[in-house]
This record gives C-alpha cells, structure tokens and sequence, in this order.
C-alpha cells in the first residue's frame, strides 16, 4: 500500500488552517480535535473536488492548496456553528437546574 502526499498535505493544511482559528478566536476549548479532523476532511475533499474542477493556480505538486484551503474553511466553520447552536442556556437564577429538586445552598 502506498500512501500518497494529498492526506498527508491535507493534514497539515487542515492544522494550519485550525491553528489560524484559534489565533483568531483565542480558543478552541474541547472541539480542537472534532476542529482539526473537519478542516482534514475539508481540505482532503477540497484538494478532490480542485482536482475534478481544475482551474487551480496554486498547487503543490498534484495537490490543489486553494481548493483544499477553502473546504478547510468551511469544516472549520460548520463545527463552529454547530458548536454555539448547540450550547445550553444557563439556568435563570432562581430555578432549579433539575426539575422536582430543591436547592440546598446556603
């Protein structure tokens, strides 16, 4: 079995791509690993679909960097969406975070 470059350039794509992110953001918290492997898969695809479209000026290799960068992106910001849409509101002070249950602070 050989292992061509584009999972490889892939990878480091989707890192650099991630790492920007969290340069921007200031944090990625717990999803830095689900980050990295959308932007893999982001820029794994994107160096595919690159590949079928052509039209890729700046390429290493058979690699295509723009294509790869853009779907990286696109993971990138489809976990973060799904991140905040997915958050929990915090309980309004006064209730109970359990219904049927009493608070026993001081």
């Amino acid at each position: 079995m050989i292992l061509g470059p584009a999972p490889v350039l892939a990878l480091l794509v989707g890192v650099f791509h991630v790492s920007i992110y969290v340069l921007i953001r200031g944090r990625a918290e717990q999803r830095l690993p689900i980050l990295v492997l959308a932007a893999f898969l982001g820029a794994w695809a994107g160096d595919g679909l690159a590949g079928r479209l052509g039209g890729d000026p700046l390429r290493i290799g058979d690699f295509h960097l723009i294509g790869a960068s853009l779907l990286a992106w696109v993971g990138i910001i489809v976990v973060a969406l799904v991140a905040v849409l997915g958050q929990r509101e915090p309980p309004a002070p006064g209730a109970h975070p359990v219904p049927g249950t009493r608070d026993t602070g001081p």
